[in-house]
């Protein structure tokens, strides 16, 4: 479903949605607190080195809209899980939610992993690129569902 109906009554900036994500991440970082976290800047320096795997844990459907380049699926991890066992691991979703779950899990096996604050929407507020499953730049994101619409402008939310 995409979310292009009809506008809310209610038009927020970009300035406004990132506080709502912001706000958002404080309270399901209160679930898995010992997990710790990487901001949108802090993994694009962590790619730059080449010693971390990004681990994206959202659905397949979700995958097929868009995801941050480099990242490999929850299930290519999984089917390689003992190669990565020296690298920085940050898992992602839509906001942090369930990678930040995964990422717990990860954490109690030994790996070293982290959360994305705010995942692919801290991303795309940061203004760093997006692509589609061929690689091609793109605006449309998966969002999981209405609530979690809080894409900047000129992105298409999915759900």
């Amino acid at each position: 479903m995409a979310g292009c109906g009809a506008p809310s009554a209610e038009v927020r900036s970009d300035a406004e949605k990132r506080a709502q994500v912001e706000a958002m991440c404080v309270e399901y970082h209160r679930s898995f607190p010992d997990v710790p976290e990487v901001s949108a800047e802090g993994l694009s320096r962590l790619l730059a080195t080449g010693d971390v795997v990004l681990v994206d844990v959202r659905t397949e459907d979700e995958r097929k809209v868009s995801g941050i380049p480099d990242a490999i699926s929850k299930a290519a991890f999984e089917e390689d899980e003992d190669g990565y066992v020296d690298k920085t691991i940050v898992t992602y979703c839509t906001i942090g939610y369930r990678s930040g779950v995964y990422a717990e899990a990860l954490r109690e096996k030994g790996l070293d992993a982290r959360n994305l604050r705010g995942s692919i929407l801290s991303w795309v507020h940061d203004g760093k690129a997006v692509v589609d499953p061929e690689g091609a730049e793109t605006k449309r994101v998966h969002v999981y569902g209405p609530e979690w619409d809080l894409l900047p402008e000129g992105y298409t939310a999915i759900w």
